[in-house]
């Protein structure tokens, strides 16, 4: 019995302790299983970059983009803003598309000629008559054929938005006829075709990124500069600017872009949810851009700005005429005479 006993208590330690380690195995295994299904069932999430503020126009699309395109996936996505410059200028931004370390970028058409050419023509001044105008232009055959043509440059265009008329801004006078603007140094984007226009107007233009524009316009490196209500009013420009003149001398498109790595890893219904939650962030971003070209003025105006209203547009069109030819010359006017000759032009 003594014998018997010593030797079936090893027996059962052993067999408990088999079992024990099956177990522990089995339950590790299973963890390790979890641990990979996991990343499948995580949200993916969106960076979306811009260089305004987080109270603009292009976070107003952003929120309605991010709202649209949770809603249509699901949760498979999530989108994270990273405004005021965060992830750099415009054309920075760009370029983190076109390699993958950013999704996606709301932008200005600022530096967006430097990647796709054919967009210069819509930084032409006054090639817009008014909002209807512009948008009908972007939201047709044209609009379209220009986002097609982001594909060859190694982006993704997924939506026409927009900033608005731009209008100038200084510290130094009024502004009210071409003359008054000669000597001025005006901050403008680095677009050639904005740069062209001042020229014509004897303004010292000079290119820098949005988010240094505010030091420099407080440290008196430029005297002003020029944007559209909405980016004057959110971005406190009003703080470092005495004196703003309704110019409206290049209605400023934006567009939002995406980069084709992250693109070619959606599916088709994927991309889909993408482009409709795109369209979702325009209609925000442009509805504020609307309410802002009206209410803003006001708001200036309350905030200490001079406001000069009493402008002959046309005066300020045939100065700035010559630097057409900037772009014609270079890029010929297939683009410039099918907007003008448009159903929405007339």
């Amino acid at each position: 019995m003594t014998t018997f006993a010593r030797r079936a208590i090893p027996a059962a330690i052993h067999v408990t302790a088999r079992t024990t380690i099956r177990a522990t195995v089995c339950a590790t295994l299973g963890l390790a299983l979890a641990g990979l299904a996991l990343p499948s069932l995580a949200a993916q999430t969106i960076t979306v970059g811009h260089t305004t503020a987080d109270t603009s126009h292009y976070s107003a699309g952003v929120d309605a983009f991010k709202e649209r395109l949770e809603e249509l996936s699901e949760g498979e996505f999530t989108v994270q803003e990273h405004s005021a410059g965060a992830l750099g200028g415009e054309r920075a931004m760009i370029e983190g598309l076109q390699i993958g370390t950013i999704d996606a970028v709301i932008t200005s058409t600022g530096p967006l000629g430097n990647f796709v050419p054919e967009t210069y023509v819509l930084d032409l001044p006054f090639l817009f008559t008014d909002y209807d105008n512009a948008r009908c232009v972007l939201d047709g055959e044209i609009g379209q054929d220009l986002l097609d043509m982001m594909g060859n440059h190694d982006l993704v265009g997924l939506a026409w938005t927009e900033n608005g008329f731009r209008h100038m801004t200084n510290s130094k006078r009024d502004v009210s006829a071409p003359e008054d603007a000669q000597g001025l140094k005006i901050r403008t984007m680095e677009n050639k075709m904005h740069m062209a226009a001042f020229e014509e107007l004897g303004v010292h233009p000079t290119p820098m990124a949005f988010p240094e524009v505010f030091t420099a316009l407080q440290q008196g490196t430029v005297d002003g500069q020029e944007n559209p209500i909405s980016v004057i009013l959110t971005s406190n420009l009003w703080e470092v600017q005495d004196y703003l003149s309704l110019t409206g001398h290049v209605y400023s498109p934006a567009i939002m872009l995406a980069s084709p790595i992250l693109w070619e890893g959606l599916s088709e219904e994927q991309q889909g949810w993408f482009l409709e939650a795109a369209q979702a962030g325009a209609e925000a971003t442009r509805e504020m851009v609307s309410r802002l070209e009206t209410e803003g003025v006001e708001e200036l105006r309350e905030k200490g700005m001079t406001v000069v209203d009493d402008i002959d547009k046309s005066q300020f069109q045939a100065a700035v005429e010559p630097s057409y030819t900037v772009y014609t010359d270079e890029y010929g006017s297939e683009w410039l005479e099918r907007i003008r000759s448009s159903e929405c032009s007339q």
